[in-house]
């Protein structure tokens, strides 16, 4: 799954159970061919919205294109991505971490916690 493809799926489901207890903003600032993108996510509740701005939220994580492919492909694991510095968290580590609830598990083929 591209990275498009993540944020089209999240944007197209609306909302996810895993996040019901969840309430925030992550912007992801991801480096790639096409220069810098911005995707942003608003969770409330479980519910989701996405767009495509740069605007200031509570969480900003960036990464490569190369790192953010990965992770919505299930073969990086967030955390140890973070712990390598691969995965750059400013705001709210934890809501970070959480938003890896809605990428495939990493650790079914690497061993390990996932995010």
């Amino acid at each position: 799954m591209s990275v498009d493809a993540f944020f089209d799926r999240l944007r197209r489901d609306g909302a996810e159970d895993r996040l019901v207890k969840v309430s925030g903003s992550v912007r992801f600032d991801i480096r790639g061919e096409r220069g810098l993108r911005h995707w942003r996510l608003d969770i409330d509740r479980g519910r989701l919205r996405v767009t495509e701005d740069d605007s200031p939220a509570s969480t900003v994580v960036t990464m490569s294109e190369q790192t953010a492919e990965a992770m919505v492909a299930g073969g990086m694991n967030g955390l140890a991505a973070i712990n390598r510095g691969e995965i750059l968290v400013d705001g709210d580590l934890a809501l970070a971490l959480r938003i890896g609830r809605l990428l495939p598990a990493a650790n079914a083929r690497h061993g390990g916690g996932g995010t």
